[in-house]
């Protein structure tokens, strides 16, 4: 242990023994799996199937289906495409989970672990023809690596780059690990190399373009690729996270690496959230709050005349688009978002179609929104995602509501009906067949001895599919 490395551990009272990713492989080793945990993880499988499917049919999805058709003559399950080989499946299937903005999400490391983890996990395990149970395994442990790295890694990292790519292409590779067995040593150097190359500038938020998928699946592949390598041999920094040279000290102001060991009496993927609407997380307190204003007090939404909304800073920098010019930008505008509920109510993918934004009351209603910041609501996060909503009539009486949470949150959870209603949703919009998705939805794949059993539902669904 270098000088440096054992400097900085001193300054942040961590364990001397060992770097924090050997303690974190052991602790995760040693914690115990059982069959909710499975049937929790299934569901987030179940999410991202729909998400990924309805993905495949975007512009960005029929980009990368390209790699796919370069390279057909592979064993492993594009979703709703051709087969190829394994490395370009992982690349496709994890541009295609976040298309939509509907993915998993997990509050305080303010990230999507679903879109990295499972589209590896899934990747290796049809490759090594594992059972579904190591597959769920596998997510299990991969969320684990992504929030806690995510939790640790502080908001000052969040500030320039994007959480998901950074820190779940450790648990993509915590994943193909677990599936290819990888003993601690190899354990180490996947994670070591996966962290060595992470990253993803937020740029892309300033122009409209696809890199946010381009950042998915390069942490999905180069996770997934750093176990496979590692099982060859291929050696890896083991003080990636603490190193002098490292991730926190590289990337962050406020990294707190501690978190990356807490002690934690269940596993984080029951602190993820699931998405109920097909927009950024941070318009979702907005669009959950003004809904439940509406329906509590009885109000005639065209009798709105003002709205206010009070929340967090970063759902202010990421989400104040009061003129959104692409379906991208609406599924960033707070502003679109609330205007769309006045306009249809519960929010729908259709809401946020290019061919809809300059929709006369969309735009009128768009222009009665005000946006602040909350100094609650900024104290809370990113801890819980709230927002204040006050509204005034065209009778001139005001009236408020705050929401700390925001539905499908841990505290406010989506019921597994509707959880499933919406993946079926989007799943059927994708053009998958019936039978595949109620086979799908049923978990009649939960207890097969190959993992194939699932991706034999997903691949292209007939011949004259595009």
């Amino acid at each position: 242990m270098s000088g440096q490395i054992l400097e900085y551990r001193n300054s942040n009272n961590l364990p001397m023994e060992l770097s924090l990713t050997r303690q974190l492989l052991i602790d995760i080793e040693q914690s115990r799996i059982v069959q909710a945990d499975r049937e929790r993880a299934s569901l987030h499988v179940i999410d991202w199937i729909g998400c990924a499917a309805l993905g495949a049919k975007s512009r960005a999805g029929k980009v990368y289906a390209a790699l796919l058709e370069a390279s057909p003559m592979g064993s492993c399950t594009g979703i709703l495409a051709v087969k190829s080989d394994w490395q370009n499946v992982v690349q496709y299937n994890g541009a295609l989970g976040n298309v939509l903005e509907m993915d998993d999400i997990h509050r305080s490391s303010i990230l999507h672990p679903g879109p990295v983890v499972i589209p590896a996990a899934l990747a290796i395990a049809e490759y090594s023809e594992c059972s579904a149970e190591c597959f769920l395994d596998a997510i299990i442990k991969g969320y684990e690596v992504t929030i806690r790295i995510g939790q640790a890694i502080g908001r000052s990292h969040y500030q320039y780059f994007h959480n998901t790519s950074t820190c779940a292409a450790f648990g993509a590779a915590m994943a193909a690990a677990h599936i290819l067995d990888l003993n601690l040593e190899q354990s180490l150097s996947a994670l070591g190399n996966a962290g060595s190359r992470t990253g993803g500038f937020w740029q892309m938020r300033n122009e409209s373009v696809m890199s946010k998928q381009w950042h998915n699946a390069e942490a999905a592949r180069s996770g997934a690729m750093a176990a496979f390598m590692a099982e060859k041999g291929l050696t890896g920094p083991e003080f990636i996270l603490e190193g002098p040279q490292g991730l926190f000290n590289a990337t962050s102001q406020d990294a707190i690496p501690q978190l990356v060991v807490q002690q934690c009496e269940n596993w984080q993927i029951y602190g993820v959230s699931f998405k109920p609407w097909p927009a950024c997380r941070h318009a979702h307190p907005a669009i959950d709050v003004l809904q439940d204003l509406i329906a509590i007090n009885g109000l005639e939404p065209q009798k709105i005349t003002e709205i206010e909304l009070a929340t967090y800073s970063d759902a202010l920098l990421f989400c104040d688009k009061p003129n959104p010019t692409t379906e991208l930008e609406a599924k960033f505008s707070i502003q679109h978002a609330l205007a769309a509920v006045l306009c249809w109510g519960e929010p729908q993918l259709a809401h946020y179609q290019i061919d809809v934004l300059d929709h006369p009351d969309l735009v009128e209603k768009r222009s009665m929104v005000t946006l602040i910041p909350n100094e609650r609501m900024e104290s809370n996060y990113p801890n819980h995602y709230g927002a204040r909503c006050t509204v005034t009539l065209d009778s001139g009486e005001s009236m408020s509501l705050e929401h700390l949470d925001t539905l499908g949150d841990p505290e406010r959870p989506l019921s597994r009906a509707r959880a499933t209603e919406k993946a079926r949703l989007l799943m059927t919009e994708a053009g998958m067949k019936v039978a595949n998705i109620e086979s799908v939805l049923t978990g009649e794949w939960l207890d097969a001895e190959n993992v194939r059993t699932l991706t034999g539902l997903l691949g292209k669904q007939d011949d004259d599919y595009s």
